[in-house]
């Protein structure tokens, strides 16, 4: 019997990335591909690109760069690049990087195991559709089929797409308008995956708030998509990002309240908490707005997490702005935040403001001032929960010591408990909290609440 070939996937970005990596694996698998056990022994190696941020370019094109040599060296070897960048740069990536074979986007990914197929007698191939198409993005058996590095958790994606134009924002260049998938394929899609043992479900969306409006054509879904899965007989933790601020509704509110398996988690990016540098942003809301109706998923929701997307340094941002961003940050009091330093990216309104980018100096200066103000609510939050007992959901060992396991709660804070020889990944235990640093929790395992569910454990990592 001959050796299959092997593959590894390399992905940049955001969830909605991750889960296109999955699907990936699945089609590679498909076709009779194995895992490798890096990348520079790969048969196949992908590159699945986020076009957020200048770094992620930089990222690429290093990677690109490491692998030259082992291409040279063993011509046989197959290196594509898709994903976000790809749809955007499509053929300079080729002018770049001319040892790359396949370039493939966000439009056409279910394509690419058939163009590495052409690409071994043909040559190197760019094709990249121009728009998504309906009947693809609606169909559930990629993301069926997907391998996930945690076979009892799995993503979702609702929708593709995004009918906003954030002035700083590429992706609806890149992906799209809105396109949502039918609220009943979602819900046989989450009966599916809790009858293979999956327990825990993450829903993806460019803006999940407006879930379901181009299939109605008059209001959103996303509250009624929630309890639909939320009735799902297995999955016990429902997790969703992102929702815009400006499309979050009463009713979402009370469905994630009135959910039991919806967990008590909020992302909600807030961005600016400048009014002034909003609107140029063109976010639509104020800040006060977005305080309000975070007030009142607070109310609603016990026990609420709350994180948020930061941009520091957007162009023309005063330190008047700047001021008024930590007013807002201190106020919300987050229990943690993803914060980016502003990139322009090629197309956007913001990237043409070049008379008023912000010197680089004056960003670090305001990057660190922010991460003190966040790193002090975190603490605080996590300080707070130190004593009580937390549901947690096993995910295996620490990275960092073998001494330690690592698992998330209802919330999505990290804990880090003493390893014991009984523990299994994707067990749900009881951790009493011991101690609150601001990225994590230390505690230990007091009770084992229900053993593993998911039928097999699939040894497949893709990074």
């Amino acid at each position: 019997m001959s050796t299959p070939r092997t593959f590894a996937i390399h992905t940049f970005g955001c969830q909605m990335n991750e889960h296109d990596s999955e699907r990936l694996a699945g089609l590679l698998v498909n076709e009779g591909l194995a895992p490798a056990s890096s990348e520079a022994e790969a048969d196949v190696v992908i590159f699945n690109t986020c076009t957020i941020r200048e770094n992620a370019d930089l990222k690429l094109y290093s990677a690109l760069g490491h692998l030259k040599a082992a291409k040279a060296a063993r011509p046989s070897m197959q290196i594509a690049v898709g994903g976000c960048m790809a749809q955007h740069e499509r053929g300079r990536i080729l002018e770049r990087a001319g040892w790359v074979d396949v370039v493939f986007g966000t439009h056409n990914l279910h394509e690419a195991p058939a163009l590495l197929r052409r690409a071994q007698t043909q040559g190197p191939i760019v094709d990249v559709a121009d728009a998504p198409d309906p009947v693809v993005n609606r169909d559930m058996a990629p993301a069926l089929s997907a391998v996930r590095e945690l076979p009892w958790a799995a993503w979702m994606t609702i929708q593709t797409g995004c009918d906003n134009s954030c002035s700083y924002c590429i992706v609806p260049d890149v992906r799209g308008g809105e396109i949502s998938r039918p609220l009943a394929d979602l819900v046989a899609e989450a009966q599916m995956l809790a009858a293979s043992g999956v327990t825990e479900i993450t829903v993806l969306g460019q803006n999940v708030n407006s879930y379901g409006r181009d299939l109605t054509k008059r209001r959103p879904l996303f509250a009624e998509l929630l309890r639909s899965l939320g009735e799902v007989e297995g999955i016990e933790r429902i997790r969703f990002t992102s929702p815009h601020p400006k499309d979050l509704r009463p009713e979402t509110i009370a469905a994630m309240a009135e959910t039991p398996s919806v967990c008590p988690q909020l992302h909600l990016p807030l961005q600016s908490g400048s009014n002034r540098v909003l609107r140029a942003m063109r976010r639509g809301y104020t800040a006060e707005r977005y305080l309000e109706r975070l007030a009142a998923a607070r109310v609603s929701i016990p026990d609420l997490a709350v994180s948020t997307d930061l941009i520091v340094g957007y162009p023309g941002e005063t330190e008047a702005d700047f001021d008024e961003t930590l007013a807002v940050v201190a106020e919300a009091d987050y229990d943690s935040a993803f914060t980016f330093i502003y990139s322009p990216r090629e197309g956007t309104r913001a990237a043409a403001m070049t008379d008023a980018f912000v010197p680089d100096d004056v960003i670090k200066d305001r990057f660190e001032r922010l991460k003190l103000v966040l790193d002090r609510s975190a603490l605080r939050a996590h300080a707070a929960r130190e004593g009580r007992l937390e549901e947690v959901l096993l995910e295996g060992p620490s990275r960092r010591s073998a001494d330690r396991w690592s698992g998330r709660t209802r919330q999505g804070k990290l804990v880090h408990v003493d390893a014991d020889a009984q523990m299994r990944p994707g067990a749900l235990v009881e951790v009493l909290v011991e101690h609150g640093a601001p990225y994590h929790l230390m505690g230990h395992v007091t009770r084992v609440l229900r053993p593993p569910r998911h039928k097999v454990r699939i040894a497949l990592s893709v990074s």
